[in-house]
C-alpha cells in the first residue's frame, strides 16, 4: 500500500479541508466537487482525509461493508452464522474513468452462475465504498449516464440492480469525492446540484507558502514513514475531533430564526434547488458538532454557504460562479445581530438602581473600554482608541470572550443567565448552604466562552506625490498585494486607507473580501500632497468601530512627509505626531518609503510617536514581509 501524505500537514487550502471535514461528520451532505488545476492538493487531501477517519468494525471478507449490527440478508459472508469482526480503516475507493457500469453498480457472478447454476450478485464499488468514500478523479470526463446512476445511489443511500433476472438494493452510504479540472469541461448544472458541496482551489500565488509546500512534499518522499510519524500527534487529534464531532451531531439544531436565514440566503442569492436548503442546513450543524456546539450559528450557516451556494446559483452566460462576499457577510451580521428588548409604549428601560438607589451610567464602551462617538477631524485628538491586544501565541488566532461561541473556560453569577453552567451553579448552591441544599436564583452562574476570531488588518497607504514621484507606488501596492493574499488565506478582515492630496478616504471598509481590496489598490490614483494626519485621524475613527471585533493591527506605509493641516489650520507634522499619540497602544507597524538622498526620518519619529515597530520598507521584500506580519500577528 502507498504511503498517504498526512492531512494535518497539507498547506493553505483551508476552504477544501474545511468541507471534506464537514463530510467526514455528516456523509449525508451529498460530497465535495473540488474544481482546480493539477497539483494543488485535490487528491492528496480526500486521500489523507480518509487516513484520519475514526475505523469502522467490519466482518473479514465482507464485500458490502456491513453494519455489524444490521447484517445484510444476500452478504454470504455476514449472514452466514459465525464471522469474524475487527475495526479497519474506512474505505477509500477509487473510480477509475474507464470503469463499466457493471462494475460500479455490481452484476450478476458469472462465476458462481456457471458453477452452480445459481443466480449470485457480485457487488461493485459502490457496494466496496459503503460506510466510506468513493473518490472520482475527471469527474467531468465521466460518462454521462453513469454519472447519473452513481449521484443517484448517493444521493439515496441504496443501490438498485435490475438486469439479468437479478433484482437487488444493498445499502451504498458513500461520501462521494469528486474533482476536475475546468480546462477539460464542464459538469451539466444539474450534476453540480448532486454534489453537496464544492469547492475552487488553486496552487498557492505566494513564494513562502510554495516553498513550504515543497519542502514538505520533499520531505515526505525522502522518509514517508517519518514524515508521518511527525504528523501523528495532529493527525490522532484530527481524528478525535471528528468521532467527537459525530457523536454530537445529532443533538446539534437551528433555531427557527435561522432556519429562516437558510432560505432567506438561497433566495437572495438565486438559488432554485431546495437540495440548497437542506444541504446548507446540514453543513451548518456538521461546522457547529466540529466546534464542539449544540446550537449552530449564523457564521455556521455563512461558512457552509460558501461551499453550497456558489456552484447552484443561476448565472448568465459566461458570468463566473460565486457570492457577493459583501452582501453575505451583512446578511449574517443582520441575522446574528439579537432583536432589541420589548418596552412597555412610553416607558424607557433604565439600567437597576446600585446598592445606594442611585443608577448606575449607561458604560460608554466595551467592557472597561471606552470608546467616544467618531468626531471629525479637527476634533480627533479627544478620541482615544484602546485595542485588544494581538494574541502572541503561534499558529493561533485571536481570541475573544464570547457568551455564545467558543470553549467554555470559566463560570460568573448571573440571575439570568444566556447558557447555564450546571457545574458551577451547583457548587454554589452546595458550598452557600452544605445542610439544605437547594438551587435558588442567587446561585444560577453564566458560562463564559472564549472564541478564536481573526485579525483586522487595517492598511493606511500613502498615495501622494511625494512618492509617485519616484515610482514608489507599484512596489508600494506589490507589498500590500501580499498581505491582502495572506489575509484571505487567513479569514481575516482587511480595511483600506489612501491618503493623497487634501483629504483621505476609506476605500474599503473592514470586510473578508480582498478581491474588492485588490481591484480598489490596483486602481489607486497617485499624486498630489500628502496628508498624514486627515489619515491618521479617519485610522482612529476605524479602529474606535471595531471595538469588541477582531484584534487590529494597524500597518501605514508612508515617508511622513506631511504638508495638509487639518481644517487648512496648524502645522501638518505636529497634528500628525499628536495624532500617532492618541493612537498609541493599538498594535502598529510603520514602513519607510523614503528614499530621498538626505532623508527627514519623519516616518522614524511617526512610529515613535504610534510606540509601533519601524522598518524601512526597501529593506524588505514581499516575502519577508508577509513572513513579518504573520509573526506581528503571533502566527
Amino acid at each position: 500500500m502507498s504511503p498517504i501524505y498526512p492531512f494535518a500537514a497539507i498547506v493553505g487550502q483551508e476552504q477544501l479541508k474545511q468541507a471534506l471535514l464537514i463530510c467526514a461528520v455528516d456523509p449525508t451532505v451529498g460530497g465535495v466537487l473540488v474544481r482546480g488545476d493539477k497539483g494543488s492538493a485535490k487528491s492528496t487531501a480526500a486521500r489523507g482525509l480518509a487516513a484520519v477517519l475514526p475505523p469502522i468494525r467490519r466482518a473479514a471478507g465482507c464485500g458490502y461493508n456491513c453494519e455489524p449490527d444490521h447484517p445484510l440478508p444476500l452478504c454470504p459472508v455476514c449472514s452466514g452464522g459465525a464471522r469474524e469482526l475487527h475495526d479497519g480503516p474506512v474505505p477509500f475507493i477509487n473510480l477509475p474513468l474507464g470503469a463499466t457500469e457493471d462494475r460500479v453498480l455490481g452484476s450478476l457472478d458469472f462465476e458462481k452462475a456457471l458453477q452452480g447454476g445459481k443466480q449470485a450478485f457480485k457487488p461493485g464499488l459502490l457496494a466496496g465504498a459503503h460506510r466510506g468514500m468513493l473518490y472520482i478523479d475527471e469527474v467531468n470526463l465521466l460518462a454521462d449516464h453513469l454519472v447519473d446512476v452513481l449521484l443517484d445511489a448517493a444521493a439515496m443511500g441504496v443501490n438498485t440492480v435490475e438486469r439479468e433476472g437479478l433484482a437487488v438494493s444493498h445499502p451504498a452510504r458513500v461520501t462521494l469525492l469528486g474533482t476536475m479540472n475546468q480546462e477539460e469541461g464542464d459538469l451539466r448544472p444539474q450534476l453540480l446540484d448532486r454534489f453537496g458541496l464544492m469547492v475552487d482551489v488553486a496552487a498557492p500565488r505566494e513564494p513562502l507558502l510554495r516553498a513550504e509546500v515543497v519542502r514538505r512534499r520533499l520531505a515526505f518522499e525522502a522518509d514517508p514513514a517519518g514524515f508521518a510519524a511527525q504528523w501523528q500527534v495532529d493527525s490522532e487529534a484530527l481524528r478525535e475531533n471528528i468521532a467527537a464531532a459525530r457523536a454530537l451531531l445529532p443533538q446539534t439544531r437551528l433555531s427557527d430564526s435561522l432556519f429562516h436565514f437558510v432560505s432567506e440566503l438561497c433566495c437572495e442569492f438565486d438559488v432554485s434547488s431546495l437540495r440548497a436548503d437542506i444541504v446548507l442546513n446540514k453543513a451548518a450543524r456538521a461546522l457547529a458538532a466540529l466546534d464542539g456546539r449544540i446550537d449552530a450559528s449564523a457564521e455556521d450557516i455563512r461558512d457552509a454557504a460558501r461551499l453550497v451556494l456558489p456552484h447552484r446559483r443561476r448565472r448568465k452566460p459566461f458570468e463566473q460562479s460565486g457570492l457577493d462576499q459583501d452582501k453575505l457577510e451583512r446578511m449574517t451580521q443582520q441575522a446574528s445581530t439579537p432583536p432589541p428588548p420589548p418596552q412597555d409604549q412610553g416607558e424607557a428601560t433604565q439600567p437597576p438602581p446600585d446598592a445606594d438607589g442611585e443608577q448606575e451610567p449607561k458604560p460608554t464602551g466595551h467592557g472597561s473600554e471606552q470608546i467616544f462617538a467618531a468626531a471629525p477631524a479637527g476634533d480627533i485628538a479627544r478620541i482615544r482608541v484602546q485595542a485588544p491586544s494581538l494574541n502572541d501565541a503561534a499558529g493561533r488566532r485571536s481570541d475573544g470572550a464570547s457568551r455564545q461561541r467558543g470553549h467554555y473556560v470559566r463560570a460568573e453569577a448571573n440571575p439570568q443567565p444566556a447558557q447555564l453552567a450546571v457545574d458551577a451553579t451547583l457548587r454554589h448552591a452546595i458550598l452557600r448552604d452544605p445542610d439544605h441544599f437547594a438551587v435558588t436564583r442567587a446561585d444560577l452562574h453564566d458560562k463564559v466562552r472564549v472564541a478564536k476570531q481573526g485579525n483586522l488588518i487595517l492598511l493606511v497607504v500613502d498615495a501622494s506625490g511625494s512618492m509617485a514621484a519616484r515610482q514608489r507606488m507599484e512596489q508600494v501596492k506589490g507589498t500590500v498585494l501580499s498581505l491582502l493574499e495572506d489575509a484571505y488565506r487567513r479569514r481575516d478582515q482587511v480595511a483600506l486607507i489612501a491618503f493623497r492630496g487634501q483629504q483621505a478616504e476609506l476605500l474599503l471598509p473592514p470586510c473578508n473580501r480582498v478581491e474588492q481590496a485588490e481591484a480598489a489598490l490596483r486602481e489607486l490614483p497617485t499624486g498630489g500632497r500628502t496628508p498624514l494626519a486627515h489619515a491618521l485621524a479617519l485610522a482612529a475613527d476605524t479602529l474606535s468601530r471595531q471595538l469588541g471585533g477582531p484584534a487590529p493591527l494597524l500597518v501605514i506605509l508612508s515617508d511622513g512627509r506631511a504638508n495638509v493641516a487639518l481644517d487648512g489650520d496648524g502645522d501638518p507634522w505636529r497634528q500628525a505626531l499628536d495624532l500617532a499619540g492618541q493612537l498609541a497602544g493599538a498594535p502598529a507597524l510603520v514602513l519607510d518609503t523614503e528614499q530621498d538622498f538626505v532623508r527627514l526620518g519623519r516616518a522614524r519619529e511617526l512610529a515613535e510617536a504610534l510606540g509601533a515597530e519601524y522598518l524601512a520598507c526597501d529593506a524588505l521584500t514581499g516575502e519577508q514581509l508577509t513572513l513579518t506580519i504573520q509573526q506581528r500577528l503571533g502566527r
